[in-house]
């Protein structure tokens, strides 16, 4: 069986310094982009994070130091991941609360655009969370009846995960083919940012998810507390959630 895609679908993984969205760095990707002729091509970079990659790191992934010496720099290879992602769905494990919100940062901090509204984040670790909670090795081996070696290689994960999400549609009858409906499905909170910091009410505002304003109005703060806007864009918060802090904050003025 295969996907039903109107548009292509990039499924992608990311091995990276460590988990913090906001200072850790790609050391590794790797997408496969399948298309709606069901034609696939793929493509994995290892990335120079110009940062030492910690050693529990390297001990889960594999990748040390010397083996990025000499690779590319994010900000060369981005243009060419733009171009392998534009109009294109996107698909991952864990890429809800992880991978995309990274990729994201590493794209704002190295000046190129993102906006997550142009593409439709389906995480295939909710679907398996929902139906059946494990980890990716152990999914792998229930959907798809096989081993998964290279645990934490890019390259194998994101095969991996493409298999995974293929057998979830089949196995299940409430897991619909159907891009839309997936990315529906595994999107477990509605947030206007990508790390979960700024959340929308029932009238689609922006509105705080921490802090001393949680759950009030972005746009109602702003034009009460002058300074708090100022102190959110000082503090350490990702780029992208900056990016929505800002947006909201000249919408609020108009």
């Amino acid at each position: 069986m295969e996907l039903k895609l109107h548009k292509s679908i990039c499924f992608f993984d990311l091995e990276t310094t460590g988990i913090n969205v906001s200072k850790d760095r790609i050391v590794e990707i790797s997408i496969l982009k399948v298309n709606p002729n069901q034609s696939k091509e793929s493509k994995t970079w290892k990335v120079n994070p110009q940062i030492p990659i910690p050693k529990e790191s390297s001990l889960i992934h594999g990748i040390y130091d010397t083996d990025v010496e000499n690779a590319p720099i994010f900000k060369d290879i981005a243009p060419q991941i733009l171009e392998m992602i534009k109009d294109s769905d996107l698909a991952g494990y864990n890429s809800n609360r992880f991978d995309i919100p990274l990729l994201a940062e590493e794209l704002l901090r190295n000046d190129f655009e993102f906006d997550i509204k142009k593409h439709r984040p389906i995480d295939v670790q909710v679907i398996f969370h929902k139906m059946e909670p494990r980890t990716l090795a152990a999914a792998y081996k229930f959907y798809c009846d096989s081993d998964l070696e290279n645990a934490h290689s890019a390259s194998a994960d994101t095969l991996a995960t493409y298999e995974v999400l293929k057998a979830q549609v089949e196995k299940y009858d409430a897991v619909e083919n159907d891009m839309k409906f997936l990315h529906e499905f595994t999107t477990q909170n509605k947030n206007a940012d990508l790390a979960g910091f700024v959340g929308l009410d029932k009238e689609g505002d922006e509105i705080f998810n921490f802090g001393k304003h949680k759950g009030k109005k972005l746009k109602e703060i702003f034009k009460s507390d002058q300074g708090y806007y100022s102190w959110l864009m000082n503090a350490d918060f990702p780029l992208y959630s900056k990016k929505i802090f800002t947006r909201t904050k000249l919408k609020s003025v108009l």
